[in-house]
């Protein structure tokens, strides 16, 4: 009997629509270390109508646009010229994955820095358009601690 939810499969999933979604994915594979879970051409063999990739244990989707199945309507984030949706994850280094993310043909945004909540975070765009933030935690902080934080470098800032 099949299971309600497949095994791997539990909590949400990001499903990317992308403009090129064999290309996102060894894009993916060379930048991230992700793997290949499966792939499901569309007819024709032109694009993928179905992929699924996993990064560490956790499993995400992608597909490529088809503007003819969604009203003509496009919706990779090329088309929308952005997207407001980052990733997250966290990695054993955020430095390392930085600089292999940009040499693999992301954007940076910013760089590797160390934050107020206890973070070494960066911020870098793929070549597809999606957003992607990496982090490796470096210090545990209470609540409060942030708190204080994010004060003072509010006083610096402003």
């Amino acid at each position: 009997m099949a299971q309600a939810i497949p095994k791997g499969c539990e909590g949400f999933i990001p499903h990317l629509v992308l403009s090129d979604a064999s290309a996102a994915m060894e894009f993916y594979k060379k930048a991230f270390g992700a793997e290949e879970v499966c792939r499901m051409p569309s007819p024709d063999g032109k694009k993928l109508w179905h992929a699924e990739m996993r990064i560490g244990s956790r499993i995400f989707f992608l597909a490529d646009d088809f503007p003819e199945m969604c009203g003509g309507k496009s919706r990779s984030p090329r088309s929308l010229g952005g997207s407001p949706v980052t990733i997250h994850m966290y990695v054993e280094n955020v430095d390392k994955v930085f600089e292999r993310a940009a040499q693999a043909g992301a954007t940076p945004i910013m760089p590797p820095a160390d934050m107020f909540w206890g973070d070494r975070y960066a911020n870098l765009v793929d070549p597809f358009g999606h957003s992607w933030s990496i982090a490796t935690h470096i210090k545990d902080l209470t609540p409060q601690e942030m708190q204080k934080a994010a004060q003072e470098m509010a006083r610096q800032c402003g």
